[in-house]
């Protein structure tokens, strides 16, 4: 298991690194085909105690993210609760993978193309990377599911493109398309 820990206000130290590797390393009998572990721990400046210390683990599994995050106002504190959280996000991925073997994924249907403007000005607070792969549009909604998100960006395996797909308030789902001009 390839384990990537980084700290953000926090001191890495080996007790800190091997209580990560004893409460992690029982991932890999759950997923033998775990491929990467990223591990964030992070101090915040929060009035509130409770909220102070973020522990946020990232597990890759053949291309697939699933994410999970605590907090508490200990370091060790939030490790442990961020693994009964995992669990939930193995137990769901593995439910998925089940039910896509047995029956297969029910029909979606797709909605209509949306294009929202947005009209308050902001800035550029941070910018994220992240490698997209070839997928089908049930994928990518499964995707943003594991990761609890309510949009995913992804490569189309049908039209060969860039599509975002997001959940609309209604429960639906629609993807937006662009048109290049």
């Amino acid at each position: 298991m390839d384990l990537q820990l980084t700290g953000h206000n926090v001191e890495i130290l080996p007790t800190v690194r091997s209580y990560v590797e004893k409460k992690l390393g029982k991932l890999g009998r759950h997923l033998p085909s775990l491929n990467g572990v990223k591990v964030e721990l992070t101090e915040q400046k929060t009035k509130s105690q409770a909220q102070r210390y973020r522990t946020q683990v990232t597990l890759e599994i053949h291309g697939t993210l699933l994410r999970a995050e605590e907090q508490a106002e200990n370091l060790l504190v939030a490790i442990d609760k961020v693994v009964p959280a995992l669990d939930r996000q193995i137990e769901r991925y593995k439910g998925k993978l089940s039910n896509k073997n047995k029956a297969g994924l029910a029909a979606r249907a797709q909605a209509q193309e949306e294009v929202a403007e947005e009209e308050a000005v902001s800035r550029v607070v941070r910018t994220k990377r992240f490698s997209i792969k070839l997928m089908s549009v049930d994928e990518a909604i499964d995707q943003m599911e594991l990761l609890g998100h309510d949009f995913f960006l992804f490569h189309n395996a049908a039209s060969r493109e860039l599509n975002l797909v997001y959940k609309r308030q209604d429960g639906n789902y629609s993807i937006i398309e662009p048109v290049m001009e």
